[in-house]
């Protein structure tokens, strides 16, 4: 009887890592700052100026104030589509600075 069931993938071994070492929301707050240009598109990605997370708050900093009130008539569909992205809630509120 081979031992294959319970060999775990590399991306199942990463991610109990992550979970372990209390890193995964980390991770996910890094990658969602990454895919910022994929998930809202370069109209937006190439204004704004500044991007990060903190307390579950996505702060964003951009150029254009017809971004700005774009951005804040968005905000619960870039939260969702956000936390769709990392597959669990990371983000919780929306701040355009």
């Amino acid at each position: 009887m081979s031992s294959r069931g319970k060999d775990m993938t590399i991306k199942e071994a990463i991610e109990k890592m992550l979970d372990v070492y209390k890193l995964r929301r980390r991770f996910d707050e890094t990658a969602l700052i990454s895919a910022w240009p994929q998930l809202m598109g370069n109209a937006i990605a190439n204004r704004t100026k500044q991007l990060y997370v903190r307390d579950k708050k996505l702060f964003v900093r951009v150029e254009s104030s017809v971004i700005k009130n774009e951005l804040l008539l968005m905000r619960s569909q870039i939260i969702g589509r956000m936390n769709e992205h990392v597959g669990q809630v990371v983000i919780e509120d929306l701040v355009v600075l």
